[in-house]
């Protein structure tokens, strides 16, 4: 689950800045409701307060794990897109799977303790578990259960607020739906 829509304006690089929840938060949050499964175990969210605060609204057994936090965007965290230099931001756009934004991290830092976060949570005892996360943590659990390659993870969207169900069981994996 992706967090509801958060205080910033469109347009501006954000990552792993602590933002808060638009004011839209409890409009934003009763459309979660609908979508939110019930008889789950916990919830895990990342620490940055867009998603633990949504996390927090919904279930009593929260999980907070930093490896759910969104990439990391260093340098131009906060910046809008437009305003960041050609010549930092081509690199990236040329292989941002690789390539380190400026002080922060690249897409295979996330993916890999994205993937760290998963293999742990396959040694728990938990049947249902929500994650309430990021837009870049999402695309890196869908793209790795659906065996796509990283470069093509951002073919994989998540709105404010959305829902993706992917059922992992012994012998399969199927993703259920995405983005609802």
């Amino acid at each position: 689950m992706r967090h509801t829509r958060p205080n910033v304006r469109k347009g501006i690089c954000y990552g792993q800045t602590d933002l808060d929840l638009a004011d839209s938060f409890m409009t934003d949050r009763k459309l979660v409701d609908a979508k939110m499964p019930v008889n789950i175990d916990c919830i895990y969210t990342s620490p940055l307060q867009r998603s633990e605060k949504l996390a927090r609204s919904l279930h009593e057994n929260i999980v907070v794990d930093d490896r759910l936090k969104e990439l990391d965007f260093g340098a131009w965290e906060m910046k809008p897109w437009d305003d960041i230099p050609k010549y930092e931001i081509m690199p990236w756009m040329d292989d941002f799977v690789n390539h380190k934004v400026p002080g922060g991290e690249s897409f295979i830092d996330l993916k890999n303790r994205c993937e760290s976060f998963i293999t742990e949570l396959s040694k728990k005892p938990y049947k249902k578990v929500v994650i309430v996360t990021h837009a870049g943590p999402i695309r890196v659990f869908l793209g790795t259960f659906l065996e796509m390659q990283p470069k093509n993870f951002f073919r994989l969207t998540s709105g404010y607020g959305g829902v993706s169900r992917i059922d992992v069981g012994e012998q399969r994996v199927e993703v259920t739906y995405m983005n609802r």
